[in-house]
């Protein structure tokens, strides 16, 4: 992760209002780091033993003002955990059936659907997303032995 990307991220907050606390830089830049799209839960395992103190609360209640704000995306999938992605761009996401594991990709082509979508309904298309599901190279192996 740059420090270039933190240092956005954290003028952001300040000039929407938000007060920087250490425990904010703390998961801001834990969730800048991940690439694996983390939950509320897995945020506050890696940092409870640098932050004791802090609570799942307080790890929740930060999740959703960089989500206010516009600094994260909440996935949702069903019934498991909210998982939070710091890549705000247009991209997709593909999921492992086995382990949970999710990985960003972009396809361009796939805007051409929002224009196709309002032309066929006449609704005003506000934005799409789509998963593609399957095993990760790391289960596949797994499963081979």
């Amino acid at each position: 992760m740059s420090e270039q990307r933190l240092q956005e991220a954290i003028d952001t907050l300040k000039s929407s209002g938000v007060r920087i606390t250490p425990q904010r830089h703390a998961v801001l830049e834990y969730l800048l780091n991940a690439m694996t799209h983390p939950t509320a839960d897995d945020i506050y395992k890696a940092l409870e033993s640098k932050f004791p103190n802090m609570s799942v609360a307080t790890v929740y209640n930060n999740l959703r003002v960089f989500r206010e704000i516009g600094l994260v995306r909440e996935l949702t999938y069903g019934d498991s955990s909210s998982r939070f992605d710091c890549n705000t761009s247009d991209h997709y996401h593909i999921i492992c059936e086995t382990c949970g594991k999710i990985v960003d990709f972009h396809y361009p082509k796939l805007n051409e659907v929002e224009a196709l979508a309002e032309q066929v309904t006449g609704f005003t298309v506000s934005h799409h997303r789509m998963e593609v599901y399957g095993t990760c190279s790391q289960c596949k192996a797994k499963t081979a032995h």
